[in-house]
């Protein structure tokens, strides 16, 4: 499994053409409490930087933007009842969707790691 990190705060775990994404923990400490998560539904196709869902704090409501292509195969249901466990397990159990990739080469132009460390000043 390769992880890779974008400039908006997503992560994505990819394995064998599925890429599990998610708010990076950053994310998730900056929005504050959670209070609301709305993703499209399975079978959705969309584009790199299409709107697939909206996440809402007690600070603010952000939409969350596609990483690369896709379909979305399976939303976190979890995640979406219990919109804490994003905050609580951003980078694990608290995913959002897993995708079916249309174009994996999409995935060079993304971050590593030490690159996104160095984006938000860790």
């Amino acid at each position: 499994m390769t992880t890779y990190y974008t400039t908006d705060h997503e992560w994505l775990d990819i394995k064998d053409g599925i890429a599990t994404i998610g708010i990076t923990g950053h994310a998730a400490s900056q929005l504050g409490d959670l209070v609301f998560l709305e993703m499209q539904g399975v079978g959705t196709k969309f584009a790199k930087g299409d709107a697939i869902g909206v996440i809402e704090s007690v600070k603010a409501a952000s939409e969350i933007y596609a990483p690369i292509d896709g379909e979305i195969m399976e939303t976190n249901s979890a995640a979406a009842t219990t919109p804490s466990l994003v905050s609580d397990s951003a980078e694990g159990g608290g995913w959002l969707v897993k995708v079916k990739m249309s174009d994996a080469g999409q995935a060079a132009a993304l971050l590593d790691l030490k690159s996104y460390k160095e984006l938000i000043g860790e």
